[in-house]
């Protein structure tokens, strides 16, 4: 018995489990290569465990599925949903950036959000890489007309502006929003425990909605992080089954579910049950690191998260780049540029697609000895307002070196985008088998495209390296 908590006039609070590793834990470990075969196996026992919600969908999920497995998506959310009868599906959406890397037209993110619900998901995760709420209000008008639960994120970084009171003023305007819930998205492990106590309770105090924390390991903190937040007054915890947790993914769930046995946010969760659940998944991750697809380094503590904000995914993918131009001596001055570069550009928090667009040009700038001598368009589209505000402004000798006296657009970038589905709809019209493919082409069109070739040369038992497809000599 839990001696500190054995008081019978404490409240009982139980803290709620939404389980990562059909999702987030296996995107951050293995880089989203779960199959839908190796997940149904388990779902029965996984739809027993009485979680508060189970994410399965979205992220980089999508595109992996595509481009690497040679699935279709939706056809694994609604197996998913078959199999799930008691557990609600969760799902991350970037807001009007959808599952994609750029800014969609609202029909098109209306649909999306309509056939995601249609298909199965209950509960969709909505954030902006710049807490832009602009870029969430068409998505989260779209969840509640469809009566899906709208759970809105804020992308929880580090900086002179990300003040408690930053924090407690955007929570307000989101619950004014519609909000169903409020997630805290710690991407890259910064929330410190004892700021986890200051932010929750601010929080709390701000808001009447329920608060779920969400971290990764990355920093080494986030167990300590989970505990602090749950007894400051969270709500709900994300967690992944121990053979896909810690490193750069979540707590493990059976360690927390451990930690509040016995006290009043005892989640009530059966260890036995989920001993079961991890003794499946246990050879899948074995199998992975025998591959060479789990990286061992990412199950380390990586402290740089803490000295430079950036996420363990960041930093994989910068080390990729700087291979490939045979410039690994140089991954410490790119370490340095990166918090330059974010402040350059307005201090955006580093999560997709703000990560990926600062990292490759703090590796441009180093490379070419020049800071923004080389510039990526994306880097061009945020000095640009096509990504939305940040929380400061451009540096204006940077902003233009970089796009010259063009002025930066003002409004919600989506505003200045035509309706996309009709040229969508007649693009992949050849191809379409499910009124969803429609949505994978709008997305990623030329991975879909592939895909649907690929698909098409299965049915009809040719090889998809040997069909000639560009003349259709095989159309569905």
């Amino acid at each position: 018995m839990n001696e500190l908590y054995n008081n019978s006039e404490q409240k009982k609070r139980p803290v709620k489990i939404t389980e990562t590793i059909l999702r987030d834990a296996h995107q951050s470990l293995i880089a989203t290569r779960m199959t839908t075969d190796q997940m149904l196996p388990i779902i029965e026992k996984m739809d027993k465990v009485g979680y508060h919600a189970v994410e399965c969908w979205g992220g980089a999920t999508f595109d992996a599925s595509l481009r690497f497995l040679k699935e279709d998506p939706w056809v694994r959310l609604r197996r998913l949903k078959d199999g799930f009868k008691n557990t609600k599906l969760q799902m991350l959406l970037r807001g009007q950036n959808l599952l994609g890397y750029r800014h969609y037209a609202d029909d098109v993110v209306e649909y999306f959000i309509q056939k995601s619900v249609a298909n199965g998901i209950d509960n969709i995760r909505i954030f902006d890489a710049f807490n832009d709420t602009r870029n969430l209000e068409t998505a989260v008008k779209a969840v509640k007309k469809e009566k899906g639960h709208a759970q809105i994120a804020i992308a929880y970084t580090l900086g002179e502006a990300y003040t408690t009171e930053y924090f407690t003023k955007l929570a307000k305007k989101i619950e004014e929003m519609g909000a169903d819930s409020l997630c805290i998205k710690d991407m890259a492990g910064l929330l410190v425990p004892y700021e986890a106590v200051t932010l929750v309770k601010a929080l709390k105090e701000t808001v009447r909605i329920p608060i779920d924390v969400h971290t990764h390991y990355t920093s080494g903190v986030a167990s300590m992080t989970y505990m602090k937040a749950v007894e400051a007054g969270a709500d709900i915890i994300d967690t992944a089954m121990s053979p896909f947790a810690m490193g750069t993914s979540q707590p493990a769930t059976e360690v927390m579910v451990e930690t509040f046995k016995n006290t009043p946010y005892d989640t009530g969760l059966d260890q036995k049950l989920l001993a079961e659940i991890a003794d499946y998944f246990r050879p899948i991750r074995d199998r992975a690191m025998e591959e060479g697809i789990l990286n061992p380094k990412v199950m380390g503590v990586e402290i740089k998260t803490l000295l430079y904000q950036v996420p363990g995914g960041m930093l994989s993918n910068l080390m990729s780049q700087l291979k490939e131009q045979k410039a690994e001596d140089k991954y410490y001055e790119v370490l340095e540029e990166i918090p330059r570069v974010r402040k350059d550009l307005g201090e955006p928090p580093l999560v997709t697609p703000s990560s990926q667009i600062v990292g490759t040009q703090a590796v441009l700038n180093v490379i070419a000895g020049e800071r923004y001598k080389m510039v990526t368009k994306e880097t061009k589209a945020i000095l640009s307002g096509e990504y939305g505000k940040t929380v400061r402004p451009f540096d204006e000798e940077v902003r233009k070196k970089v796009i010259g006296d063009t002025k930066p657009i003002e409004c919600r970038p989506a505003d200045l985008l035509k309706p996309e589905l009709p040229a969508m709809e007649e693009a992949v019209k050849d191809w379409k088998e499910q009124e969803e493919d429609v949505l994978s082409y709008a997305l990623f069109p030329q991975v879909a495209m592939e895909y649907f070739k690929y698909r098409c040369a299965q049915k009809t038992g040719v090889d998809p390296l040997f069909a000639d497809y560009e003349n259709k000599a095989y159309p569905v």
